[in-house]
């Protein structure tokens, strides 16, 4: 049997797989194809946009499998700056092609929708013979293969979960899957410590309670994916597959927010630092910010062990949500504002250092959701007000994540999402109004003009090249010139736009450099600019300064070659 696994990317509110990232679920699934005596060699895999540009490459793997497996779904989806995700068009062009079996999973059965402030349903798939995995893929594919009886009439498979147990074998089996993968080996895999939520009560939106209670994997399993991983080749790593990293095999109080274990964290963290001693990026995802305010001493010294074995650029994903208490009440939200105003600190206090790659090593990142019930005109003006009390503490945030709800079938939330389009225009107005006032000059603090970024990889070039670091979330970087697709440069920051910045290769070359990048560099004005191209080439440092006016701290961005 041949299998073609094709990624149609996910993004969740604990779970992304969006290039360059890979979710867990490809793994997943070719460690259960392995397990079920599937050879190595007859498992493809082949992303939605492999399909999208080179077709025929992709069609004759697809073509030829004897099953075709199409992971897919976004419950919070985002804006994606060489990739997006797969539409339900796509999936039906493609299972009317193929001959063989046809699989479809993953979020997508939670119900799909292309933008936040429109509800999701479940997709229907206008394909005959197309099996909807109604829970876990992964455990489907693997109950199919059990029997020939299983395989000729799979809609008789019992949906079910997988349990961890069955994932700790399978995503060592199928760490293998990710040399197929086109980003390979820059590639940042998605590793899941649990998931569920062990909250009391559930945020009124959030898909990550269907998922039912916490249930976490082993410290071990997790590091022996790692292992294997890095055996394969991964050196970029991200622990985001969890609602909330701090209640990792946290202790039940009874209460809403479980008690962090700090010594379970530092396990985590030393041994993937000793099964992978030449990682290139670990970093995390989300946290809780109840869980912060409820238990600081235990949430500093997690955050103490992050930094000691983590990589720079790290951010802690704050499901905020909103700043008006009674939208936090009536939705069954995770913290108040106070609470979270209290996280920010703490997250700045511990991490705010800059670290080796340019960036503070741990910073919060703050996610608001708007369309609410409760939400009123007042609810846009306390969340303004908060993040205006952020920036004048003179608190750093990595980024700041505004969207209008998405709603769910099986949250409390759908069908009760009226105030979406009832505040759209404000919503719009205040957005616009938060990039200025409040995201422009958050960044121009966390990467000041002058600040070096080590190891941005470009990744869309035309006469401007767009750059990231590979990271948690990474700052979008904009180089005006043409540059080489999958080059690693260093830069120097020069200007700042809402959420993205500008910069120039670090050192810069100045007798091979453009005018354009000349007029990059911090107080270089196109006057000056003009003056240091004519005064090309310089064979030294100081022939430099000898025939242009600048001051000698410019020489720490340059080269003379």
């Amino acid at each position: 049997m041949k299998v073609a696994i094709i990624d149609g990317y996910v993004d969740e509110p604990a779970c992304l797989g969006v290039p360059p990232y890979m979710s867990p679920y490809p793994k997943y699934i070719a460690g259960a194809l392995r397990e079920q005596k599937i050879p190595q060699q007859d498992i493809y895999y082949v992303t939605i946009d492999q399909l999208r540009i080179s077709p025929e490459d992709a069609k004759n793997k697809i073509m030829n499998a004897d099953l075709v497996i199409i992971i897919a779904g976004m419950t919070v989806p985002g804006k994606y700056l060489r990739a997006s995700p797969i539409t339900p068009g796509e999936i039906e062009s493609i299972f009317s092609i193929v001959p063989g079996t046809k699989i479809l999973g993953g979020p997508i059965r939670l119900g799909f929708s292309k933008e936040g402030g429109k509800a999701a349903n479940i997709p229907e798939i206008d394909v005959e013979d197309v099996n909807f995995a109604h829970a876990d893929i992964e455990a489907f594919v693997y109950d199919m293969l059990q029997s020939e009886a299983n395989i000729r009439e799979p809609e008789n498979i019992v949906h079910r979960f997988r349990t961890v147990d069955e994932i700790a074998r399978w995503s060592v089996n199928g760490a293998f899957i990710i040399k197929q993968h086109p980003d390979y080996p820059h590639l940042m895999c998605e590793l899941e410590t649990y998931r569920g939520c062990g909250r009391k009560k559930h945020c009124s939106f959030c898909t990550e309670a269907l998922y039912g209670a916490s249930d976490y994997r082993a410290v071990a399993d997790v590091v022996s994916e790692v292992s294997a991983l890095y055996d394969a080749g991964a050196r970029y790593f991200r622990i985001g597959r969890q609602p909330d990293l701090f209640t990792y095999h946290a202790t039940d109080t009874d209460g809403d927010i479980p008690k962090p274990n700090p010594q379970i964290i530092e396990s985590l963290y030393r041994g993937i630092r000793n099964v992978a001693p030449e990682l290139r990026v670990l970093h995390l995802d989300n946290v809780n910010p109840a869980t912060i305010a409820a238990y600081p001493d235990e949430s500093r010294t997690i955050m103490k062990t992050i930094i000691q074995y983590h990589t720079s650029g790290d951010v802690a994903a704050l499901g905020m949500e909103t700043a008006d208490p009674k939208v936090v009440a009536a939705n069954d939200l995770k913290a108040m504002p106070e609470d979270v105003f209290e996280a920010i600190k703490l997250i700045n206090d511990v991490g705010g250092t800059r670290g080796a790659n340019g960036l503070p090593e741990l910073l919060p990142g703050l996610n608001f959701v708007h369309g609410l019930q409760g939400e009123t005109k007042k609810t846009f003006e306390m969340n303004y007000e908060f993040m205006k009390r952020v920036l004048d503490a003179d608190l750093l945030v990595r980024r700041i994540n505004i969207r209008q709800v998405m709603s769910f079938p099986d949250t409390p939330m759908f069908g009760k999402d009226v105030l979406v389009k009832k505040h759209k225009k404000l919503f719009l107005k205040y957005k616009e109004m938060v990039r200025k006032e409040i995201d422009l000059p958050m960044l121009r603090k966390v990467v000041p003009t002058g600040t070096i970024l080590r190891d941005i990889m470009c990744e869309v070039s035309d006469h401007i090249t767009f750059g990231r670091q590979l990271g948690s979330y990474p700052l979008l970087v904009g180089i005006p010139e043409k540059l080489l697709i999958g080059k690693f440069i260093d830069i120097t920051v020069t200007g700042h736009g809402y959420r993205s910045i500008t910069g120039i290769p670090y050192p810069l070359k100045v007798n091979q450099a453009s005018i354009k990048m000349i007029q990059e560099l911090p107080g270089i004005g196109k006057k000056q600019a003009l003056g240091i191209v004519g005064g090309m080439p310089y064979k030294s440092e100081q022939e430099f300064l000898d025939k242009n006016v600048i001051g000698e701290e410019l020489l720490k961005y340059i080269k003379i070659s």
